[in-house]
């Protein structure tokens, strides 16, 4: 943006605030804004990406500098996310001396001049667990997380290949995962199909928890579009797979998802877990459930920074209740001496430390094991795993 001259950013400033006018928050701001340019065709590609970047860094704010005007924190979010910024260099240019400070030391100076409070970025500190480190989980949201990909088995050298043919820039980070840019297209790599899967570096590392040994049945009970079923088959392809959501569409996503993988083998049951499956299960029982259930997603919020303001706190409770039914529902289903896998990516404490408490004291089971996967040190997602074990 450095080498914009101040028509230009004016007019990326009037591109912003029209796309920051329409947005209504009953939606993802990215599904909108693939709308936005859709009916604004005059936006050539340089607009459009100037227009994603203010309005995410602007997102990323939060609730911070309420008191300032629109453009000002605008101004601010710049300083804040990025190293180099012609419109602050044009609006603010003793600002713009400062772009280069670390971002702990640019949040003290702005803390210093009484413009803005770190807390206020993620007004929720407050329910945090105790084992997120709040002030990097909260200098986290500034910072665009990277696209992650999950390569499968025996794939890694294929993939590495098309990834260099094509000079994507990359990191290996494991055997099976790679970090690339935000924003990178893996839509114009065909080569890529069904060798991977996008999937963020704390959800492949779930994996871990669940441990899967072959011609075992599991039953992936909130599986979406699939990415923890996806995970268990390429660890362990014998494995007898039950996948269940609430609804039919989500699950033919999931299909779709499937056949890309070359996957054909598996179960699929439409499923309200608010309610006793055993009218559809009976009593089916399985040597490990996947429990990835339905959450504030605050551990993701660094993707889709909008609902840090659309976000209320009481919703949290809300969410747990709904954690805790669902669990009392699935748990009938495993059998003695086997795992229940408990999922958020959710990093407040009645989302996940409580409901494994809940399971603890109202199922018999032990832990095994919990954790946070701290995805705020590598640009990644913060996600809750726990190991229960059936007595």
């Amino acid at each position: 943006m450095a080498e914009l001259n101040a028509k230009r950013i004016h007019q990326q400033i009037r591109n912003f605030e029209r796309a920051m006018d329409d947005f209504e928050s009953d939606q993802p701001f990215s599904r909108y804004l693939t709308s936005f340019f859709k009916l604004n065709k005059q936006m050539g590609s340089s607009d459009r990406r100037w227009a994603s970047r203010l309005c995410y860094n602007y997102f990323r704010l939060g609730a911070a500098a309420l008191q300032l005007s629109q453009q000002r924190r605008l101004v601010l979010a710049e300083f804040l996310c990025e190293s180099e910024s012609a419109l602050v260099s044009l609006l603010d240019p003793s600002l713009a001396e400062k772009m280069t400070l670390p971002l702990g030391d640019k949040l003290s100076f702005l803390e210093a001049d009484g413009l803005l409070s770190r807390q206020d970025l993620f007004p929720f500190t407050a329910a945090l667990s105790p084992e997120i480190e709040a002030n990097a989980f909260l200098e986290s949201q500034l910072i665009q997380p990277h696209l992650y990909i999950r390569v499968r088995r025996g794939k890694d050298k294929l993939v590495r290949a098309i990834l260099e043919e094509n000079n994507i820039s990359y990191d290996q980070v494991g055997e099976q995962c790679i970090a690339m840019p935000n924003g990178t297209s893996l839509q114009r790599l065909p080569a890529l199909d069904g060798l991977v899967e996008v999937q963020d570096l704390s959800s492949q590392r779930t994996l871990d928890w669940m441990k899967p040994e072959q011609g075992e049945s599991w039953w992936d009970a909130c599986a979406a579009s699939g990415g923890k079923s996806l995970l268990l088959l390429d660890a362990c392809p014998s494995i007898e797979l039950l996948v269940s959501d609430v609804r039919m569409s989500i699950l033919r996503n999931l299909d779709e998802r499937f056949d890309r993988a070359g996957i054909k083998h598996y179960r699929k049951k439409v499923l309200d877990l608010t309610k006793d499956p055993e009218m559809i299960l009976g009593n089916e029982q399985f040597d490990g459930i996947v429990l990835d259930a339905p959450c504030s997603g605050s551990g993701t919020w660094g993707r889709t920074p909008e609902m840090i303001r659309q976000f209320k706190l009481a919703k949290i409770n809300e969410y747990s209740r709904l954690q805790q039914t669902i669990a009392s529902r699935v748990v009938e289903h495993v059998k003695v001496g086997k795992p229940l896998v408990y999922i958020t990516c959710s990093v407040f404490k009645a989302e996940n430390e409580d409901v494994a408490q809940y399971i603890i004291d109202h199922h018999g089971f032990e832990l095994e094991s919990m954790d946070y996967l701290k995805g705020y040190h590598a640009r990644a997602d913060s996600m809750f795993v726990a190991r229960l074990i059936k007595k």
